[in-house]
């Protein structure tokens, strides 16, 4: 059997029943993790104007609003909305953020189709399985933004699994979703375009756009997996990656949740410079300078004056400055009055980034850091880490990812109905029908 039968067999094959508990309640937190990032992004000014000029009805919800729009739209939508706040989880094995590629496609035709709870869950966990495979088994272009790349399978698999495709269907699927990626540029992360928020919502409309392209007719490649990620936006790709322990290994259970609302390349260096200022808190103005030793990646984001705020969740200079100064690095802190604040620009101007060799050489199973902080009266103080607060070695708490969500849904929604769907998502595997998942959140929006 050829690796892509084998994943296709599983995709569709795969028992909702025998997903074992624990992927399921990792699903369970990543669903209610990434509904908390879509309303928190439904709420900003642009994401608004983008859903009141696309959402033109139908039976899929447009999330933290009252606006429907058929599901491949909502699905933009919501991946769209996911995205902005850059405090969606992702999974550091394959390099970017399976669940804001999976959730929104999922959720909408599932929302359309009626599926029940566990089938809801179980699409979410192989798709975000088998997009994630592709993500690890290839090695993007350097120049290649993740998002919108592979996660256009992710949100293929999981559609297919709600429709009830065959093996035969789902590899039919893999194969025209691998050529429904787009031509990213990781340029529009560190310059600030927001035309890069939209990647992951492009891959959630391009999952349900599969099954469209299916039900009329049309094929895809052979095997357009290993070429499209083999030879056109990657020079490699290993197979053997897609399949090894599939069904006993599952990606969600090595996923990591967010609550430093900026890229995750900053993470390294934010959680050592919260052990120094768990010792001694740090009075801005008494600091000379900031050095900051990580891996090639994070060094990459050393521009200190970031022109917009998705430019600043990219620039750890601008991270550390903002954290200091504000004593938190949640999304307030990441604004626009930020961006032009006088004192956490000319801290940002004192922080440095430099790559170090050796940590870049543990990726990807490290996320390695060292801060330095050196204080005007000659105070040295100092802190690393090895890995990112809320991975799979070092997890935050259930009830600390509950509190993130609630901090983000309640930007839209009051409270207590936060609260309420957060309880309906923990409980949502023997639900017959998800419908009352969304008929809590137009209640809530309403």
């Amino acid at each position: 059997m050829d690796y892509l039968t084998e994943v296709a067999e599983f995709a569709a094959g795969f028992r909702a029943a025998d997903l074992p508990p624990e992927a399921v309640a990792r699903t369970k937190l990543i669903l209610a993790d990434s509904i908390g990032a879509i309303v928190g992004g439904a709420a900003e000014p642009e994401v608004q104007a983008l859903a009141a000029r696309l959402a033109g009805g139908g039976p899929a919800l447009v999330i933290g609003t009252t606006l429907t729009a058929q599901p491949a739209q909502a699905a933009l939508l919501n991946g769209t909305a996911g995205t902005w706040l850059e405090m969606d989880e992702g999974n550091q094995f394959c390099k970017g953020h399976p669940g804001m590629h999976t959730i929104p496609a999922a959720f909408a035709f599932a929302e359309a189709v009626g599926a029940g709870g566990a089938d809801f869950l179980a699409a979410i966990a192989i798709g975000y399985e088998i997009g994630a495979r592709v993500g690890i088994a290839c090695a993007l272009r350097p120049s290649m933004h993740p998002h919108g790349t592979w996660g256009a399978i992710c949100a293929a698999v999981a559609v297919q699994r709600l429709a009830g495709a065959d093996a035969t269907r789902m590899r039919e699927a893999l194969n025209i979703a691998a050529n429904l990626n787009l031509g990213t540029s990781r340029r529009t992360m560190l310059e600030g375009g927001t035309v890069r928020n939209v990647f992951a919502g492009i891959s959630g409309q391009m999952g349900v756009l599969t099954n469209d392209m299916l039900a009329a007719g049309f094929c895809g490649e052979i095997d357009g997996v290993a070429h499209v990620f083999g030879k056109v936006v990657s020079d490699s790709f290993d197979k053997a990656a897609m399949t090894e322990a599939l069904g006993t290994r599952w990606e969600v259970s090595r996923n990591y949740f967010k609550l430093h609302a900026c890229c995750r390349y900053n993470h390294a260096a934010l959680d050592a410079l919260a052990q120094i200022t768990a010792e001694r808190p740090l009075d801005p103005a008494a600091i000379a300078r900031v050095e900051v030793d990580s891996y090639a990646f994070a060094a990459e984001l050393d521009d200190p004056r970031p022109r917009n705020v998705l430019a600043g969740k990219f620039s750890v200079p601008f991270a550390v400055a903002t954290t200091l100064v504000n004593r938190s690095s949640g999304v307030a802190s990441f604004t626009g009055e930020n961006l032009v604040n006088p004192a956490i620009l000319a801290l940002a101007a004192k922080v440095t980034v430099r790559e170090d060799p050796a940590m870049t050489a543990r990726l990807p199973d490290r996320r390695p850091a060292r801060v330095t902080v050196r204080l005007a009266d000659g105070t040295r103080l100092s802190a690393a880490t090895e890995t990112n607060r809320g991975d799979w070695a070092d997890p935050y708490a259930p009830g600390e990812i509950r509190a993130k969500y609630l901090s983000l849904a309640t930007r839209l929604w009051p409270e207590r109905a936060a609260a309420e769907i957060w309880d309906a998502v923990m409980a949502l595997d023997p639900a017959a029908d998800i419908s009352a998942l969304g008929a809590l959140m137009r209640r809530a929006a309403a």
